[in-house]
């Protein structure tokens, strides 16, 4: 059996489950506290970071390079063109949103709100969510020029960088942080990602003691 080891509420192990999912590899979920690794993960990473995933005997980390083997190994259906300019927008998107998205969004809203109450270290800093609740404005309003002349984000197919970027409004979804009444545009666009099959297992997702935001598994929100 294919096993991920993960967390629920990162966007880089979601990234990895919805390209998963969407080429129909079946896998075993493992939930890791990688703020507190056993000998047994460290071994698997010695990053101490999720996800990493076991496929074929093989270990692999780091989200980005875990996808595009898929998407080689696995081509069909294909989430990273064949075309080098479409396939350097694909990877540029993914890193806006792994990279830029995540240091001013993502880590810190997701920090204070979340992640501080599971590890239980204190009250969230408001600073900080304000911070990134700010920021996400701008980020909604570029999606929304992108998809503006896009039927996608990278282009005119879906890709590995829709992916990526659902991945990580997913998260601040799931604690209601988006204001989805910005643009239509990323409104419509995140109904089509939340609507496909592969989309299924995260909206199942459910962290103890922090349920899910009312419209948080709705397709139709």
């Amino acid at each position: 059996m294919n096993r991920l080891y993960h967390v629920a509420l990162s966007p880089f192990c979601r990234k990895v489950r919805l390209t998963l999912a969407e080429k129909k590899i079946e896998v075993e979920l493992v939930e890791e506290r990688y703020w507190d690794p056993s000998p047994d993960f460290l071994r698997r990473n010695p990053a101490g970071k999720v996800p990493v995933l076991r496929m074929d005997s093989r270990l692999m980390a780091e989200s980005q390079a875990i996808c595009e083997y898929l998407d080689e190994t696995l081509p069909n259906p294909a989430l990273i063109p064949a075309d080098p300019e479409a396939r350097y927008e694909v990877r540029r998107l993914c890193f806006w949103f792994d990279d830029k998205f995540n240091a001013e969004v993502t880590r810190p809203i997701m920090n204070e709100r979340v992640w501080k109450k599971i590890r239980k270290e204190g009250y969230p800093d408001s600073r900080a969510v304000k911070s990134g609740l700010a920021a996400v404005k701008f980020h909604l309003d570029y999606m929304g020029w992108l998809l503006d002349q896009r039927r996608w984000l990278a282009g005119d197919v879906m890709t590995l960088a829709d992916f990526a970027a659902a991945a990580h409004l997913s998260c601040l979804d799931y604690i209601s942080d988006v204001d989805w009444n910005r643009s239509a545009n990323v409104r419509d666009w995140y109904a089509k990602i939340k609507s496909r099959p592969a989309f299924r297992s995260l909206l199942a997702d459910q962290l103890p003691g922090l349920p899910p935001s009312p419209q948080y598994a709705l397709l139709d929100f």
